[in-house]
Order: structure tokens, then C-alpha cells, then sequence
């Protein structure tokens, strides 16, 4: 797909639901690559993406090695869902409020990590730290919820038995924050 059409379709996202998407412009590689490499391949389970917009990420979670079928990728966009299950129609793609991911999911899915496109910094604190809590205790101890955010402060502050590590990629427009949370 080119960059054109990505953006394009980017834009059409954003101007159906701007409160719903993450940034003005879709990830880059530098920073899709950034947040592909927090996830453990080697963890078994699915690795369950939240808000995956045009699919930037989702490409490099496929080109850092994890399997199409053990990728499920949330997205609550119509557009985004046709879009996404056109460019990768070997993955699971489910349309739906990421923020109740476990509703999307087949029961009893065994998680290796959650990825999160979300603008989480849009929500209320209250609705981050229980889709944080959720999603780590969905995978047990190692477990990691990663969160791109264009905010300087973690979207939600760690509590006791949570690490959190971020990097920073400025080869983003804007620059952005990478925050991965484990459970200890």
C-alpha cells in the first residue's frame, strides 16, 4: 500500500471520528518498529491490538514475527475494520470498543501482549487504569500492555507490581512516546 493511500485513509478515519484517533498523522515505521519490538514473539498467546487505525503497526508486528494467526487486531472505525481486513486478511479483525477487548476476543484466549493505538490521554483515568488492569491480568505475570502516547507523563501511572519502561522516537511527527507496562 502506499504512503499516499495509508494517508488517505488515515485522514477519512480521522475526519469520521478525530476524538477516536491517536494523532494527526499515522505512526511511522521508526515508531511502528519501536513499539513491535516491546512485544515477547516468544510468549505464547495472541498478541491483541488495540485501535490499529490503517494497520502501520500491525505490519511491523508481522514483519517482527509474529504469526498472522495469533495477531488479533480490535478496531472500532468501520472504515478502519474494511480497510484493515483488506490489507491483512490473514489476521483476526474484530470490530468494537477496544476498551472492552475481552468482548472481542474468543473466551478463554490465551493473551502474550496487548498493543494500544487508543488516545488513551481522551479517556478518564479512571476507564486507563481498568483497561491496564485488565489487560495485564488477562496474561499473568510477564505480561505487557504497550501504549503509544504523544503525551510526556505515562497515560496511567504505574501502582505496585507494575513496571514501566518508555522510549522516546523522535523519527515521529510528532514524537512520540512508547510506554510498556509489565507485570511483576
Amino acid at each position: 500500500m502506499s504512503d499516499v493511500a495509508d494517508y488517505a485513509d488515515f485522514l477519512r478515519g480521522l475526519v469520521r471520528d478525530p476524538k477516536g484517533v491517536s494523532a494527526p498523522t499515522p505512526s511511522s515505521p521508526a515508531l511502528s518498529r519501536a513499539i513491535a519490538a516491546e512485544v515477547d514473539i516468544a510468549r505464547d498467546g495472541l498478541v491483541v491490538e488495540l485501535g490499529p487505525g490503517t494497520g502501520v503497526v500491525t505490519e511491523a508486528l508481522l514483519q517482527r514475527g509474529v504469526p498472522p494467526s495469533r495477531l488479533a487486531a480490535i478496531e472500532m472505525e468501520p472504515s478502519f475494520v474494511q480497510l484493515m481486513r483488506r490489507r491483512f486478511p490473514e489476521i483476526h479483525v474484530f470490530p468494537g470498543d477496544a476498551l472492552s477487548f475481552e468482548a472481542c476476543i474468543p473466551p478463554n484466549a490465551k493473551i502474550a501482549a496487548v498493543v494500544s493505538g487508543l488516545p488513551l490521554l481522551n479517556f478518564p483515568l479512571p476507564a486507563r487504569r481498568s483497561l491496564l488492569g485488565r489487560a495485564l491480568a488477562s496474561q499473568g505475570k510477564g505480561g505487557s500492555f504497550i501504549q503509544l502516547s504523544y503525551g510526556w507523563r505515562p497515560p496511567v501511572p504505574p501502582e505496585s507490581g507494575v513496571s514501566l519502561d518508555k522510549k522516546l522516537v523522535w523519527r515521529n511527527f510528532p514524537p512520540a512516546h512508547v510506554w510498556t507496562y509489565r507485570s511483576t
